[in-house]
């Protein structure tokens, strides 16, 4: 078999296994018009205007059987996802048809395409950076429509385009230190590290405020994880079905009744929380319930918001006690549950926690659920400047790089501080110039770029 390269001509399937209206087989490479030709029946596709869809039947060139009926995309290079010529071959949804079609397409000239690798052949061949190629993903992966908007945004350009911005700016600096360095006798060093100072200051705002969009970006992506937590019976699975508008939880008048850990996502104004039902938290001689229960408390532990009910028709209980405590240090909400029926339970039972942490809600009824989602939006867009910033910094690699990028102005402004030597403090504006190039794709070593869209589904 022969060596693969980068540009070979290459082949997936590019919708989900299973039964379906129809699948996609994409082929892109220099050599898809001629794959594409060896085994479809109908028009002349070397010869069909671009962006056009054809129909026709897949042959086995072997058999000369027809494998199935098809509508076939041609499109062009360079006006494709890939920059390259593009064939889809649009079929019968289904495993055996799909893989005996894939098959044809393997055997006629294409070699399997690896994960990610139709995306990545758009970032090497310049259509898109490394912003745009993740938010790819992203738009695959959004769970509310402000995620979705984000990652539309990214695909656009809008993350790229500050970038180079900023990029920009530090070149400008780096260029003058060159200019000083190399013609000494118009040295004006002062002026210099005024500048330098200037934009290592201008950037560093920039770079901060997109850092502050980092926790909000990292929830519109992964979800915020939030465990709903309670004694047995205070109706937390209710409450849990409301906020899903559907029946995921068992709901039942016995106590106990969830002996595991349930999790669900759920679009709560906008923002995708991660529900987690936990089990009733308290004693018990069930080997099976203390099972639940301790991964009850590993949940609170590692949520990030904690919906903490009590049963207001009750007063507390000792076992609302010990939960009030293990969460009072967490980001928390208390739900006054069962608030359709008579009060036993009000806030200044509470005296250690504000009033704006307690709404009261009805797992019966629904009431105060709206209230619910209210606040909950409300936290989540708490001390960001603008929340419907369409730049938004959504995964680690990015915010990693641009924790790396302010470090180094840090320095750049330290070492002006302390009247270092220009050529020195260069070194670490050169750091955030290359640190800001890896997000871009700018400056990302091939390893990262092979590591990245390793990670892509099979087909994008």
């Amino acid at each position: 078999m022969p060596a693969t390269t980068e540009f070979d001509t290459i082949a997936a399937i590019s919708t989900p296994p299973g039964e379906g209206a129809i699948s996609i087989v994409r082929i892109s490479g220099e050599d898809s018009l001629k794959v594409i030709g060896r085994i479809f029946r109908g028009n002349d596709l070397s010869k069909v205007p671009s962006h056009t869809i054809n129909y026709g039947h897949i042959k086995d060139p072997k058999t000369n059987k027809n494998v199935d009926e098809v509508m076939v995309s041609v499109m062009r290079a360079p006006k494709t996802y890939t920059c390259e010529d593009i064939i889809e071959i649009n079929c019968h949804g289904g495993i055996v048809a799909t893989n005996k079609i894939l098959s044809l397409v393997l055997a006629n000239g294409a070699r399997m395409a690896e994960p990610g690798e139709f995306t990545k052949r758009a970032f090497l061949n310049g259509r898109v950076d490394l912003t745009e190629a993740e938010s790819v993903m992203d738009i695959i992966r959004s769970k509310t429509d402000r995620a979705m908007e984000v990652a539309e945004g990214q695909l656009g350009g809008n993350l790229h385009k500050l970038i180079k911005d900023l990029r920009q700016d530090i070149l400008e600096a780096l260029a003058q230190v060159e200019v000083n360095i190399d013609y000494p006798e118009y040295d004006e060093e002062q002026v210099t590290a005024d500048m330098m100072r200037d934009k290592a200051t201008s950037v560093k705002k920039e770079i901060q405020k997109l850092l502050k969009t980092a926790q909000q970006g990292k929830v519109l992506r992964n979800g915020l994880a939030t465990a709903i937590v309670g004694r047995p019976n205070v109706g937390k699975s209710s409450i849990l079905n409301h906020l899903l508008q559907e029946d995921k939880a068992i709901v039942t008048d016995v106590a106990g009744t969830t002996r595991d850990v349930l999790e669900e996502y759920v679009n709560v104004g906008g923002v995708p929380l991660k529900l987690v039902d936990t089990a009733g938290i308290h004693d018990t001689d069930d080997k099976v319930e203390k099972i639940g229960v301790e991964r009850s408390r590993q949940a609170i532990h590692k949520a990030d918001l904690i919906l903490l009910v009590l049963d207001a028709s009750q007063p507390l209980t000792a076992e609302d006690k010990e939960l009030l405590t293990a969460t009072e240090n967490k980001h928390r909400l208390i739900l006054f549950n069962k608030s359709d029926l008579p009060a036993a339970l009000t806030i200044s039972d509470l005296p250690d926690v504000a009033a704006s942490d307690v709404i009261k809600v009805s797992g019966l009824t629904g009431a105060g659920m709206e209230d619910l989602a209210a606040k909950i939006e409300g936290l989540f867009n708490q001390g960001i400047e603008n929340s419907q910033n369409d730049v938004m910094v959504t995964n680690a690699r990015q915010i990693g790089l641009l924790e790396s990028a302010d470090q180094s102005l840090t320095d750049v402004l330290n070492g002006l501080d302390q009247e270092m030597p220009l050529d020195l403090v260069q070194i670490d504006m050169t750091e955030c110039w290359n640190k800001l190039g890896e997000i871009t794709g700018d400056a990302a070593p091939d390893e990262l770029i092979t590591q990245l869209f390793s990670q892509f589904c099979l087909g994008k």
